[in-house]
């Protein structure tokens, strides 16, 4: 049986493939997505364990890259530009490093290729420990989360992985357990020996600590043809926090001859 891959496809022109983050889906990004589409034909994914694409217990950024590259002889796209952001960016750089003879051009949303120490661990504890099916309100689910991450925004943010359930109750569209089980796998670093000579842009948030200094010798060790460019007043969501900053850079990247 194939493995489904969720989509949403919008415009006509070049293509370019938008990946989500970490507990992210593809509607996350389906504003900023519209308004690329004025000039692009731009396809946003679920990535495996996220949205309404399928479940696996397996899940690493080579198994990721395979799964885009499935994607994109699905749909018979030869060539693409790739958008990735955190989780999605490793995805991106992953692939490139892969399939560089299928990447035009490849953009980096607030993410270096290098491992990372962690940090979601008390938003997963959170979401395993949530009961969404014995929930009578989309609030108790909320209230229960907001007990073990003070941040009212990263809750909301969360909750957009909520639905109802047939059986009642609420359910997760994320795999929550197979993505606990696979999360240092997803703080790895890219592994390639190889370099991806395309033009490649990183972009980083003025306010987020996920692209630092050390972060541009590991860049530049892969992606030799790199250039970093900062979002004022953004953190890690950029395109949520700055996003017609965001599409601006985008922009004038893809322009570019």
């Amino acid at each position: 049986m194939e493995n489904k891959i969720n989509f949403k496809e919008f415009g006509t022109g070049e293509p370019v493939v938008i990946l989500h983050g970490l507990l992210g889906m593809l509607d996350n990004w389906q504003t900023f997505a519209r308004k690329l589409s004025e000039n692009y034909r731009v396809y946003t994914i679920d990535l495996r364990n996220h949205g309404r694409s399928f479940h696996s217990p397996e899940m690493s950024y080579a198994l990721m890259a395979e799964d885009l590259n499935s994607f994109l002889i699905a749909r018979e796209v030869n060539r693409t530009h790739l958008l990735g952001h955190s989780m999605g960016g490793k995805v991106a750089m992953q692939f490139a490093l892969k399939y560089p003879e299928k990447v035009d051009k490849l953009l980096v949303a607030d993410i270096a290729p290098h491992s990372y120490p962690g940090g979601h661990e008390a938003i997963i504890e959170a979401l395993l420990s949530a009961k969404p099916r014995e929930a009578e309100e989309r609030a108790d689910i909320e209230n229960h989360l907001l007990k073990f991450i003070p941040s009212r925004k990263i809750v909301l943010f969360l909750m957009k992985n909520l639905s109802r359930s047939k059986q009642g109750g609420f359910q997760w569209k994320a795999n929550i357990p197979y993505i606990a089980k696979n999360y240092k796998h997803i703080l790895a670093g890219i592994e390639s020996d190889k370099k991806f000579r395309g033009n490649t842009l990183f972009l980083k948030g003025e306010n987020s600590d996920y692209i630092t200094e050390k972060s541009e010798t590991s860049i530049k060790n892969y992606f030799p043809q790199s250039k970093i460019v900062e979002i004022p007043k953004a953190g890690h969501w950029i395109h949520a926090e700055a996003q017609e900053a965001t599409l601006e850079a985008t922009r004038n990247f893809l322009r570019k001859k």
